[in-house]
């Protein structure tokens, strides 16, 4: 699955980037990359105990099948060669009241490896992604981002969501602020 070609999609073309739609088989190694990559962008600003749990409670193999395998989400893989790069999940279904655009489609998890940063790997998977929110029926794509996570705020601006108010997310026991950004499709 990809996207017309723009300068970052060939800056991504030339890593050797693949994207594509998860399937069963990716359930283990995405439960594996999705807890490392959450606990290296989240563990120093969080006690290990939250972590622990919410890693426990979201990245499961078990759960990441389910998801792989529900009608109302898809989950896309970025390779370069053999190594996962990245991946995005996207959920069909209701935003907050503050996402007041029609027919939503939530931009629900979406990391690129730190080894991969830089390499235009994020704006190509971005891409896919909203091209996926379309897919889904979407005309408003949103994604709730930690308040305290000014990198990914400033991605996301780059990729034109706007930050459309907050809403409450629950890390472990903790529970903590997200920016709420949309865009249309």
């Amino acid at each position: 699955m990809t996207s017309p070609a723009t300068p970052d999609r060939a800056k991504a073309e030339l890593t050797g980037l693949v994207i594509r739609r998860a399937i069963d088989a990716d359930a283990g190694p995405l439960a594996a990359f999705a807890r490392r990559t959450f606990v290296e962008t989240f563990g120093a600003q969080n006690t290990d105990a939250n972590m622990a749990m919410h890693v426990a409670r979201t990245f499961g193999v078990a759960l990441q099948l389910a998801e792989i395998r529900d009608v109302n989400m898809v989950t896309l893989v970025g390779e370069v060669g053999p190594t996962m790069a990245g991946f995005a999940q996207l959920r069909r279904g209701s935003a907050p009241a503050c996402a007041t655009g029609a027919s939503p489609v939530e931009v629900l998890r979406f990391y690129v490896d730190s080894p991969f940063h830089g390499r235009g790997i994020a704006q190509a998977l971005m891409r896919a992604a909203l091209d996926v929110a379309r897919e889904l029926g979407g005309r408003t794509a949103w994604l709730g981002v930690w308040e305290q996570n000014p990198r990914a705020i400033a991605f996301y601006a780059k990729c034109g969501f706007v930050d459309v108010g907050s809403h409450s997310f629950v890390l472990g026991t903790e529970t903590q602020t997200d920016r709420v950004m949309a865009q249309r499709l």
